[in-house]
């Protein structure tokens, strides 16, 4: 990943995103030719702190066979990205501009067994159903709803697999090297953007300009 130092997210801060976010490309090599799929994943830590990331396929999907012979993989966690127009700048002469958040991490995978397949979908379920009641009990929905039978087709149905994460890389774009009269002008803008990712990205600006005033701008 390019990342210019003025974008540049901290290694811990990059695991958090990723982790809170839960969603990305994962993208291996057959020899000849990338493979990719978009996949929900999860992130786990070994003993001695190296973080994993853990995810699933269906059985025919190529990647299944390709984590079976190892090789090093990119997972791509992608974030809010917003289009900056021009005209939207306090200051003159400028180009257009796209806003982003997106992690990279990347490393060596194997297949999990049978026991850390259901460990992980166990992990996943939990973190997506965290807030969302299934039932007038508040119980959050679980595997074991499903029955014996129908879970241990299920299981053979996919193939877990463990990225153990080597390289962890970060660009958080939100126009840093910009004066603050800029910043609140594109924040402004963002604001009045009818989409939830520009709303997401003028969080974000606010966020890392916290001192400014944005009594101004438009109200997200």
């Amino acid at each position: 990943m390019y990342v210019p130092s003025a974008f540049k997210i901290d290694r811990a801060a990059c695991l958090a995103f990723a982790s809170a976010r839960g969603f990305g490309t994962v993208v291996g090599h057959d020899g000849s030719r990338p493979l990719a799929s978009s996949l929900p994943f999860n992130l786990t830590y070994a003993a001695d702190g190296t973080p994993r990331a853990q995810f699933h396929v269906a059985r025919g999907n190529p990647l299944a066979a390709l984590a079976a012979g190892g090789g090093t993989w990119l997972l791509a966690v992608a974030g809010a990205d917003a289009y900056v127009s021009p005209v939207w700048y306090a200051s003159p002469d400028q180009v257009p501009t796209w806003l982003y958040e997106s992690v990279h991490l990347t490393g060596r995978v194997r297949a999990m067994t049978k026991t850390e397949l259901r460990t992980h979908l166990d992990a996943l379920s939990a973190h997506f159903e965290a807030g969302e009641s299934a039932d007038q009990s508040g119980a959050p929905w679980t595997l074991d709803r499903v029955s014996a039978g129908r879970q241990e087709m299920l299981l053979q149905a996919i193939a877990g697999i463990e990225m153990e994460i080597e390289t962890v890389e970060g660009s958080a774009k939100f126009n840093q090297p910009k004066s603050d009269a800029d910043h609140l002008a594109v924040v402004a803008q963002l604001r009045q953007q009818d989409d939830q990712n520009a709303q997401q990205i003028a969080a974000r600006m606010v966020a890392l300009r916290s001192h400014l005033s944005y009594e101004n701008a438009a109200k997200e």
